[in-house]
């Protein structure tokens, strides 16, 4: 990927994935076939803004168009949540549960709840070591949760389960992977939604799993989820309204 900057020659090549910095902001050029002009949208996860022009002939459309919204792209950006790095004593909720992050000698462990003491995430180690250790530990209990939430509408569907697992990915909440002749089913979440109300983590399970059945995004599917969890707008207004915090967590 190269990176052209704001006072780069306006006739320089731009191609797809390439980024410009406008107002301090990185701005991704993208090419989208079945777009009609060029655009521009905020990225609160990925902390940016995408440019899209319909073809790569238009990116220096889109470019410019870029530079002449500077002061619109400058009012956006200051709106993303500042990055969140992780910190011993920081306290987290974790589907739907306080969590308080501490630094101790042993194995990383996650402690039940007590009288005294919330949950309690314990990993031993020092800076970058220590924030590793901590997100490990995070990633592992979404995919046990995740998975268990699947499960259950796989089951309401009358599907297998597939194979699920995590990742961190700034573009989506979850992807499923319909089975094909002899390529099995898979399913993939983003690990923030450990992050997120039961709730919400519960409806990308259900649109997921929904998936397994409609790829598409149809009357059909939709009827699946919300036979599933029913109505389901409130959910992704969630998402579009805290995914950026969500994304800020662990960030340096």
């Amino acid at each position: 990927m190269s990176l052209f900057r704001i006072n780069a020659p306006r006739t320089a090549a731009l191609r797809d994935g390439d980024e410009i910095v406008v107002a301090g902001a990185s701005v991704l050029m993208k090419v989208n076939a079945k777009a009609r002009r060029v655009s521009l949208r905020l990225d609160r996860a990925g902390r940016r803004v995408i440019a899209t022009a319909p073809s790569e002939r238009k990116l220096a459309d889109a470019a410019a168009f870029a530079r002449d919204r500077a002061d619109w792209i400058a009012k956006q950006m200051a709106a993303v949540p500042d990055a969140q790095p992780l910190q011993p004593g920081d306290m987290l909720t974790v589907f739907g549960n306080p969590v308080r992050l501490e630094r101790a000698p042993g194995r990383t462990r996650l402690t039940a709840a007590n009288a005294l003491h919330p949950a309690r995430l314990i990993a031993s180690g020092e800076g970058e070591a220590w924030t590793r250790a901590v997100l490990r530990r995070l990633k592992a209990e979404a995919k046990s949760q995740l998975t268990l939430l699947t499960a259950a509408h796989c089951e309401t569907l009358g599907q297998p389960l597939p194979p699920v697992s995590v990742m961190d990915a700034k573009g989506r909440w979850g992807s499923c992977k319909p089975a094909h002749g002899r390529n099995p089913a898979a399913i993939r979440y983003s690990w923030r939604l450990a992050l997120c109300p039961p709730a919400v983590a519960d409806y990308v399970c259900a649109h997921e799993a929904a998936h397994l059945i409609e790829a598409n995004h149809g009357p059909r599917f939709w009827a699946l989820v919300h036979g599933l969890v029913g109505d389901h707008r409130p959910y992704r207004d969630w998402l579009k309204r805290h995914g950026g915090e969500l994304h800020a967590v662990g960030q340096d």
